[in-house]
């Protein structure tokens, strides 16, 4: 199961640092729901103190298999939203939003570049409503003793390789 489309922009900030190495630095500053079509970057501001980029075109959807990732930015205290972001010459170029963790944390371990914004609180209701439907947890199971514990499988292999120093 998949929602509908989110159409998005991201706004992208180029803000100065105090730094010898890196006299700036790229973030995310806004995730604006977006009816405009994908289309060329648009400067929005770009002087001494930042640089505003809008990226239009970007697009989101909730898929029923990714609920458990979408639970856990939920559960997290301070939901969000996930940007996967490259640079492209000198710009920051956003490639792809998301809400699940899962999927972010999935994105980074590919050695992506992700940063957070904050959720609205209509997204956060609509996420909600989404996790609510569809998120169910896995059943915990029975806990298994663990082999540094003995138990039976333990006991019957020391026996097996004192038989088989011995046997010979």
């Amino acid at each position: 199961m998949e929602t509908d489309e989110l159409s998005l922009a991201v706004v992208m900030r180029r803000k100065p640092l105090k730094s010898t190495w890196q006299p700036f630095q790229w973030v995310p500053a806004e995730v604006v729901l977006s009816p405009l079509p994908a289309g060329a970057p648009r400067c929005l501001r770009d002087d001494a103190s930042e640089a505003l980029w809008l990226y239009p075109g970007l697009s989101m959807r909730l898929y029923s298999d990714e609920a458990e990732g979408y639970f856990l930015n939920l559960d997290s205290g301070a939901p969000c939203w996930f940007i996967m972001w490259r640079m492209e010459g000198e710009h920051a170029v956003p490639q792809f939003v998301t809400l699940s963790y899962n999927e972010a944390a999935r994105l980074m371990d590919g050695g992506e570049q992700v940063d957070t914004l904050p959720l609205p609180p209509a997204i956060v209701e609509r996420l909600g409503a989404f996790v609510a439907e569809y998120y169910r947890p896995e059943p915990k199971g029975k806990r298994r003793r663990p082999s540094f514990e003995g138990g039976a499988a333990v006991q019957q292999m020391a026996r097996e390789e004192r038989e088989g120093r011995h046997g010979r």
